[in-house]
Formats: C-alpha cells, structure tokens, sequence
C-alpha cells in the first residue's frame, strides 16, 4: 500500500532582479504557456500522485496567487478531509537567493505537521517546470533508507539560482548556490518522513533565518540525504529570461509533450471561455494561441494567452502576450514580453532582443 503523504509547495521565492511583470506577483503566479500559471506544475505533481493535503506558502504579494488557486478546487483540494491549506510566508524570503526552503516559514506552520499523521511529506518550490510521476520519488525514499531523498538532475547549463549538490556514491555530502552545465541540480523537490521533519524544526529552531539543508550542513546531525535522477524536461523559472526562454521552448513539440502528458494533467484554473479564432487573411506560425483570442494579423514564433486580439495589418514575433491584450493595427511587436490588458495603439514598435527581452508591465486602471 502506498504510504501517505502530504504536501507542501514554497511560493514565497521570487525573482532577484523584479522586472515589471513579477514587481506585483510571485513568480509562481506568473502566466506560463498561454492558459497556465507557473505553480500549476508543482501542485499538478502534487495531486496526480494522489496527495489530497497540500499546504501552500504565501509571499507577501499573494493577491495574484489567491485568486488563481482559491479553494484548490481545480486540484480536487476543496475537501472537508485534508485540502489546501494557504499559510503565511516570510517576506524575508523573498530577497534571499537559493533559499527555498526556509527554515523560518517551515516553523511558522508547524501546526499543519503536527495536527496530520501522514507519515510523509513532499516538499517543493513553485519555481521549477516539469511533470514528473511522484511515486517514483516515494518508491525510491522507501527503498533507499535516506532519510532525505532529493530530486536532481545533471545541469544542462549554468544557472546561478539553482543549488547544485555535492554528490558521493549516491549520497549528498555538500552544498552550494549556483550550478555549472553537468553539475547535480536540486530542482527543489524532496521526500522526508513527517516525523523527522518535525525534529528537525527543533533542532534547528535557533538557525531559523536559514534554509533547511543550509542549516543541515551547518550542523553535526547525522541526516542521509541521497539523490534521485530526473532526466525529463525541467526549467527554472528565476528571473525575465529564464521566463522567457521556457516559454519559448514550447514551441517544440517534443519539450511541450514532456509537459502535457494525457495521463498526468496539468491542472490549472478553469474558465469558460471560446475557442481561438483565426480570421480570413491571419497568418499564424509556430505558436501557441489560447482560448478567446481573436488573430486577424500575424503571429510568429509567440505565446499568447487568453482574450488577446491582434488586428489586421499588426504583428507579433518572438513574444509573450499575457491576457486581455489588444494589439491594434500596423503595431510590431518582436522580442516581448506584453503584460495583461495592454493596448499597443496603432504604428507602435515595441522591440527588444534575444538577449535583452523588451517588458512592457501590466495595464493599471
């Protein structure tokens, strides 16, 4: 029988250098591919599994966040047995680099581990983007004897946001913040059993202002740590162009297939909207389109979301277009990030390039 499990997803991480897009919301509720948001992954990963607890870390700019998961209903958390649970973070955490699993937010919501008798947690950040089938994760905790197992994955590059563990015969014996291409990368997903969790938050209750493994390594207690491979599609999702480059990854059909599996859903809000409509005289090449966008220009190379109307005689290449955006006619858009509910008048040029993504930040009023 599979053991029970709980989870916990760590939303209050952001980005280091806020561009215009994250200035007002987490990371982990930015739009990703059109009808998602970049939380959907962990808490998919976390309920196709069959995990019907799952407490969730605030940041301090939580407004987006709460009005994307609610109650958890389209995750089946809306539960009277278990369901989501939202819980405060540390703003603190929001400006530290590399910590995501901060030992201060794990204290402060103590209370969801001591009122649960899962014997298990699974702990993960929200800024990670991948489907992966947890029960290879439980499977290999319970047979390995670790007392922590982590999910990893060999580096394909550099990235100075993501931890990279010193690994020997299997096991974690150290630490670092940032990773070089073929070093072992922490894609910030672990198991523990609850009660070892619960120890640990008291003995390392005066290292609160660190993070979990941080003040692991710091300390004398014999804690295993060993490592489970993942090699599937996985993108960190730290700043504008780790954002922008796996957004524009979708547009292989192969990445996009490790993504959205048929037997392992992403779930997402839902919203009762009509389909994508593509008039006479469109033209649209390899992009993704999202429902009640209306395309009577060109659409190159782009993502768009939700209700975005490009006009006759406007394009769009190389960008993201966030919800409700109008682009109108003759304006050229290559190279950016639009957030939602923007008007771009008529004849604008807004060009950024591949390495300097241009942002234009959300519509206020």
């Amino acid at each position: 029988m599979a053991p029970k499990v709980i989870g916990i997803v760590t939303c209050n991480y952001s980005s280091k250098d806020a561009e215009s897009f994250t200035a007002d919301r987490p990371i982990a509720a930015t739009p990703f591919a059109g009808r998602y948001r970049v939380v959907d992954f962990a808490m998919s990963n976390l309920v196709n599994y069959g995990i019907r607890t799952v407490g969730m870390i605030m940041p301090h700019n939580y407004r987006s966040l709460i009005d994307h998961v609610g109650a958890g209903k389209d995750w089946d958390l809306d539960r009277k047995n278990g369901g989501l649970f939202v819980m405060p973070g540390s703003a603190f955490g929001t400006a530290r680099r590399g910590s995501r699993f901060l030992l201060r937010d794990l204290i402060e919501n103590k209370v969801v581990l001591t009122r649960n008798t899962h014997g298990y947690v699974v702990l993960t950040s929200a800024n990670f983007v991948y489907n992966y089938d947890l029960a290879k994760l439980v499977d290999e905790h319970l047979a390995n004897g670790a007392d922590i197992t982590v999910l990893t994955q060999t580096a394909p590059a550099a990235n100075d946001d993501v931890v990279a563990f010193e690994v020997k015969d299997g096991e974690v014996k150290g630490m670092k913040l940032g990773v070089e291409a073929g070093e072992t990368a922490f894609i910030d997903c672990f198991i523990i059993k609850r009660s070892l969790l619960l120890d640990m938050l008291d003995w390392y209750a005066a290292e609160d202002h660190l993070d979990l493994f941080e003040a692991i390594f710091a300390n004398t207690n014999p804690v295993c740590i060993k490592t489970l491979d993942f090699d599937g599609y996985c993108a960190p999702v730290f700043d504008k162009a780790a954002f922008y480059g796996a957004s524009m990854d979708l547009r292989n059909p192969a990445i996009a297939a490790q993504l959205f599996l048929p037997d392992r859903f992403i779930k997402t809000k839902s919203h009762d909207t009509s389909p994508a409509k593509f008039e006479v005289g469109s033209r649209v090449v390899g992009s993704l389109v999202s429902s009640g966008s209306r395309i009577y220009g060109e659409v190159e190379g782009s993502v768009l979301s939700r209700n975005v109307i490009v006009e006759a005689g406007a394009k769009v290449t190389n960008s993201i277009i966030m919800q409700g955006t109008v682009i109108k006619s003759g304006a050229v858009i290559d190279y950016a990030i639009v957030d939602r509910n923007n008007v771009i008048p008529a004849g604008t040029v807004l060009k950024g390039t591949a390495e300097d993504v241009l942002v234009k930040g959300k519509a206020r009023g």
